[in-house]
């Protein structure tokens, strides 16, 4: 039997605005979208999800990972609304199955808040609370670098990149995050749960002492068969729906 064929799919007119779907052997649990993190720097591609995603494969999952717009000059909230606009193209590609955002540090941070799109979201090691990111001067200024201000100048401005200031996602959603993160510490994970849980979220958290920021998408490292079983409880097909009707959301 041939081997699937990945195909590069475009969901905009920039460069960086495409997918890369890749689906899997035989009838597939459903699909991972594969959102990369970065700190929002442009120097970060979806390369970055490329061995996760490998390995999801070979576990049942097409994967769809995700290149956006992102750096200074693709200001806030452009690369939310890239991931909102991919998760719709990545159902038209392939609606068969539930869509499971998976997404590492600002990848998380954009899976946590990319709504209706998606049936449930893996969130490794993600940014949570931006201002929180510029007090802490976490990825050498990658706040500052990327925002261009200040909390203080405008704070609107932070927690709308921030889902801690968010409505929690409307999908269940599991973190996975490593004490030992120095690059965003797994405290910043504990708050965002304690405050998701209050505000009537599903969130899960595992929460790991050997699992450094990198190894978060390291599936030699990271608690890989405890993230498997927990997607597989969204392996039934979801409600149906359009992907007009999603690519109506994503443009709202």
């Amino acid at each position: 039997m041939d081997a699937p064929t990945p195909r590069k799919t475009a969901y905009g007119d920039h460069p960086d605005q495409f997918v890369r779907f890749d689906p899997a052997p035989g009838v597939p649990h459903g699909t991972v979208l594969l959102v990369h993190g970065g700190y929002w720097r442009r120097r970060h591609t979806l390369e970055l999800m490329e061995p996760l995603g490998s390995h999801f494969r070979a576990a049942g999952w097409s994967t769809c990972n995700v290149e956006y717009r992102r750096g200074p000059g693709s200001p806030w909230p452009q690369p939310l609304r890239d991931v909102r606009d991919a998760a719709a193209t990545a159902r038209g590609l392939e609606d068969r199955g539930p869509l499971v955002a998976v997404g590492h540090s600002v990848g998380g941070q954009l899976a946590l808040l990319a709504g209706t799109p998606v049936d449930a979201v893996v969130a490794l090691a993600p940014v949570t609370d931006a201002g929180r990111t510029y007090r802490e001067r976490l990825g050498d200024d990658a706040a500052q670098e990327y925002f261009g201000t200040t909390p203080d100048r405008d704070d609107k401005l932070y927690a709308r990149a921030s889902p801690i200031a968010q409505s929690p996602p409307a999908a269940p959603a599991l973190i996975v995050h490593g004490w030992n993160d120095v690059r965003v510490p797994a405290i910043h994970t504990v708050d965002y749960a304690v405050t998701a849980d209050r505000a009537g979220g599903r969130i899960d958290v595992v929460l790991t002492h050997d699992l450094d920021h990198l190894a978060a998408i390291d599936p030699a490292r990271l608690p890989w068969p405890a993230a498997l079983d927990w997607m597989g409880r969204f392996t039934a097909p979801p409600p149906a729906r359009t992907t007009r009707g999603a690519e109506k959301e994503c443009g709202a």
